[in-house]
C-alpha cells in the first residue's frame, strides 16, 4: 500500500518553524564546489582590499569637504587630527552644475567614439586582410601585433618625441618635403588629433587579434554555399561575416570603449592635458583635481564615483539593447 509522505514532511517542516528540510541554496552550493570557492577565495579578498574598500572609500570622501589642508596627517611626532565635515552632495551638485564638467565631458565622449570607432573599422580590415592567404602573413601578424606589446608609457614618451616642434621626426620629414614644421602639441585642433592618432595606433592590435579570431570561427562552408548562389563580396561581408562577428564585435565595442573613457597615460603623458585643458579628459580632471594645487580629495572623489556611475550605466545600457536584439551576452 502506498504511503503519502506529504503529511510527514509538513509536520517536520511545521516542527522546525516552516523551514524546508535540506540546507539553503547557498550551503548546498559551498558543499558541492567547496575547491572551486577555496581556489577563488584568494583572488576575492585581494579584489576586496584593492578595489572595494579604496572604492568604499572614495564614495565616503566624495561626501566630505576633505582637502589638502582638512586631511589628517601625521609631520614627525606631531600628529594632525582631520577637520572635514560631511557635506552630503554638494560636491556633485557643484561638479554637474559647472560648464567644466560639461566641456570636458563632450570632449572626452568625441575622444571615445573617435577612438572605438577607428579601433574597430581599421582593426577588422586587417583582420579580414590576414584571414586571407599572404606570403609572409605571420610576420604581418608580429609587426601589426607590436603597438599592442609596448607599454602605454613607453609609446606615449616616444610618441611625444616624434611630435617635438623642433626635433620631432615627423616635422622632419615635412620639412625635407619642403613644407614648414606643425605645432603638433601646441594647438587645441591639433593635439586632439595626435592624442587620437597614437591611441588609435596602440588600440588596434587588440581589436584586429580579437575580430581575426572572431573571423576564423565562421565556417567557411557558409561563404562556399554564398559564392555559388551568386552571392557578391559584399553581400557575403554583410550576411555573413558581420553577423558572424556579432557577438565578438559587441564585447570588443564594450571593452574598447571602457579602457578609451579611462585612457589615462596618452593624454597625461603626450599633452599633459594642454595646450591649456583643451586635451584634458574626465579621468585626467579628477588625477589633477587630487594631486596639483591645493589637493581637492572630496572633489577628486566626486569626479571617479560620477565617471564609474556614467561607465555603468553605459555598459548596462549597452547590454540591454543587445539583448533586446536577441543577442545572449
Amino acid at each position: 500500500m502506498a504511503v503519502s509522505t506529504g503529511g510527514v514532511q509538513a509536520a517536520g517542516a511545521s516542527a522546525r518553524g516552516g523551514r524546508p528540510d535540506g540546507p539553503g541554496p547557498l550551503r548546498r552550493s559551498m558543499s558541492t564546489h567547496w575547491y572551486a570557492w577555496a581556489m577563488i577565495a584568494p583572488a576575492a579578498v585581494v579584489m576586496l582590499v584593492l578595489i572595494g574598500w579604496p572604492l568604499v572609500w572614495g564614495v565616503y570622501l566624495s561626501l566630505t569637504d576633505a582637502t589638502e589642508a582638512t586631511i589628517g596627517r601625521t609631520i614627525g611626532v606631531n600628529v594632525i587630527p582631520a577637520t572635514y565635515e560631511f557635506v552630503g552632495l554638494d560636491n556633485y551638485l557643484r561638479i554637474l552644475t559647472s560648464d567644466l564638467f560639461w566641456d570636458k565631458l563632450l570632449w572626452t565622449v568625441v575622444w571615445t567614439v573617435a577612438c572605438v570607432s577607428l579601433h574597430y573599422g581599421i582593426g577588422l580590415g586587417l583582420a579580414l586582410m590576414l584571414n586571407r592567404r599572404l606570403r609572409l602573413r605571420s610576420l604581418y601578424r608580429v609587426l601589426l601585433i607590436l603597438p599592442w606589446a609596448v607599454p602605454a608609457f613607453v609609446a606615449a614618451f616616444i610618441w611625444r618625441y616624434l611630435y617635438n616642434s623642433d626635433y620631432g621626426v615627423i616635422n622632419g620629414f615635412l620639412k625635407l618635403a619642403g613644407l614648414s614644421g606643425v605645432g603638433w602639441l601646441d594647438d587645441p585642433a591639433t593635439a586632439k588629433i595626435a592624442v587620437i592618432a597614437v591611441n588609435v595606433w596602440i588600440g588596434v592590435p587588440f581589436m584586429m587579434v580579437a575580430l581575426l579570431g572572431g573571423l576564423q570561427s565562421i565556417p567557411a562552408e557558409l561563404y562556399e554555399a554564398a559564392e555559388v548562389d551568386g552571392a557578391s563580396a559584399w553581400q557575403r561581408f554583410t550576411a555573413i561575416t558581420l553577423p558572424g562577428l556579432r557577438q565578438v564585435s559587441s564585447t570588443v565595442v564594450l571593452l574598447g570603449t571602457i579602457w578609451t573613457f579611462n585612457m589615462f597615460p596618452i593624454i597625461f603623458l603626450i599633452t599633459g592635458g594642454g595646450p591649456g585643458s583643451e586635451t584634458e579628459i574626465l579621468v585626467t580632471y579628477a588625477f589633477r583635481e587630487a594631486f596639483t594645487g591645493i589637493r581637492d580629495y572630496a572633489g577628486s572623489a566626486a569626479w571617479g564615483v560620477i565617471i564609474l556611475a556614467m561607465l555603468v550605466v553605459l555598459a548596462l545600457g549597452y547590454r540591454r539593447t543587445l539583448r533586446s536584439q536577441g543577442d545572449p551576452w
